[in-house]
């Protein structure tokens, strides 16, 4: 069958899905559920002889947006902060995922322009984060202690103070989306230039382990999630730029509910980090190396999981459900 075809024959079903997803037309659990498994043989079709069609991408956005009104009554069974991190954003990752493959590679690409302009410009850092700024950590390599700048303050103090501006951070990765995701990219080039950039400059200074040990105790969760916010935003810009089958307005609506959704889960990886920042950090070149690495890498491990990880693990759960069904 053509997919012009295909989709008149279809068109009024997938409708009347669009009507239930946005509570246009009222239906018992037992109908969504029977049009939800006809909506996923159409999915399995247009993937077998459309591959590469926005068709696909539709009927896939439609089906997860059901399954979350299908399974919405089990939320009273569990809790609903349980069920929003295990449930709700990895199926909204998943289905975004492309926007999480931009971000990632914009990332080390910016990050990269920040290497490349400290290594040919000398004085590019100071340009960047400032003669006062410099010259302090200058001061603190040749004492023996390169990010000696995180001892400075309380434990609650810096605490406080670093996740309040993270947190300011990546609200505004998000929120700049509503710019076509422009305002979202000079976001991200900043924060990119800076820490490659700050990175460099220690290299430079043949106390690079050193700072690896100290920066990305927290770092590694910290960046992380500016990332995962970056993609958000891309994903709100989006919203108003390909609206496809929906009017603008609509699909500026469920963009900013989904990125929203996204940027929210990013704040317990956020805390953690500025946490370790406060109290860990701090204590970097006084620990054992190798509980650096196991910090470092165990703070890794555990956003990636979730981001990168887990949302194929909840949709390939979910496909399985349906099947049962």
């Amino acid at each position: 069958m053509r997919e012009v075809a295909f989709i008149k024959q279809n068109k009024a079903k997938w409708l009347e899905f669009e009507q239930a997803i946005f509570g246009k037309a009222k239906k018992n659990p037992d109908e969504m559920a029977s049009l939800y498994i006809h909506l996923v043989n159409d999915l399995s079709y247009a993937q077998t002889y459309y591959p590469k069609s926005k068709t696909v991408v539709y009927l896939n956005y439609l089906a997860s947006q059901i399954y979350q009104k299908i399974y919405k009554t089990k939320r009273t069974e569990q809790n609903r902060v349980v069920y929003f991190f295990s449930t709700e954003v990895p199926l909204i990752v998943y289905e975004y995922r492309r926007y999480l493959v931009y971000a990632f590679v914009l990332f080390f690409l910016c990050t990269g322009i920040g290497v490349l302009s400290a290594k040919y410009d000398l004085d590019f850092v100071r340009l960047i984060l400032g003669d006062q700024y410099v010259n302090m950590t200058l001061e603190n390599i040749k004492n023996g202690n390169p990010v000696a700048v995180y001892k400075s303050g309380s434990n609650w103090g810096g605490f406080i103070a670093i996740t309040m501006n993270n947190l300011y951070v990546g609200a505004q990765c998000f929120i700049w989306g509503v710019f076509l995701g422009i305002g979202t990219f000079y976001i991200m080039l900043q924060n990119c230039i800076m820490l490659g950039s700050f990175q460099y400059f220690f290299y430079q200074e043949g106390v690079f382990w050193e700072s690896v040990r100290g920066i990305w105790i927290h770092g590694s969760m910290e960046i992380f999630a500016i990332v995962i916010e970056t993609a958000a935003g891309f994903m709100l810009g989006a919203s108003i730029l390909f609206p496809k089958t929906y009017s603008r307005m609509n699909s500026f609506k469920i963009g900013f509910k989904n990125g929203l959704k996204i940027f929210l889960s990013t704040i317990p990886f956020t805390i953690a980090a500025g946490f370790l920042e406060g109290f860990v950090t701090r204590y970097a070149l006084e620990m054992p190396n190798w509980l650096n690495v196991i910090i470092i890498l165990g703070t890794l491990s555990m956003i990636s999981f979730y981001f990168l990880v887990f949302p194929f693990i909840v949709n390939k759960k979910m496909k399985s459900v349906t099947l049962k069904s």
